[in-house]
């Protein structure tokens, strides 16, 4: 019944760098965006079918709370997913060579992921199919993946 996520709400304090970051780096692009006297926001297109939708807010100091993973909230982190694992090789090269990861690539079984922090200090993560997985096979945090991290 669902085609996947629609959109996700995410709160700056600094609206231009946010979206130049996400243009530089995901090429993302600005499909709108709206003001008032306390608020700005941009929708950012992020693929075929999804968005983030970015808000700064006159006096809301939200976007500077950041602490350990699941201990932000209900809504934790979000993963984009890479068309292709050349896709996602090229991301994490260009996120390495941004500051915004060390590149540690995590084999969760049916897929790998990256985790970065974006100019916010926001943690997500960039994903893709496995191409190495082993059906039924579900791997930890931090099991490093074998064709990044060879034993």
């Amino acid at each position: 019944m669902l085609a996947g996520f629609d959109h996700v709400a995410v709160l700056t304090a600094d609206l231009d760098r946010f979206v130049d970051f996400y243009r530089e780096v995901f090429g993302a692009q600005v499909e709108g965006r709206l003001s008032d006297e306390v608020l700005e926001m941009v929708v950012l297109r992020i693929g075929p079918t999804s968005e983030i939708n970015v808000f700064q807010i006159d006096g809301n100091d939200e976007a500077s709370r950041q602490t350990p993973s699941f201990g932000r909230g209900r809504l934790d982190h979000f993963a984009f997913r890479a068309a292709s694992i050349e896709q996602f090789d090229e991301l994490r090269d260009e996120l390495i060579r941004r500051g915004c990861t060390d590149g540690f690539v995590t084999d969760f079984g049916h897929v790998l992921s990256v985790f970065f922090r974006d100019p916010e200090g926001l943690e997500l993560e960039v994903c893709v199919g496995n191409p190495d997985a082993v059906p039924g096979r579900i791997n930890p945090p931090g099991t490093p993946a074998a064709r990044y991290h060879p034993a």
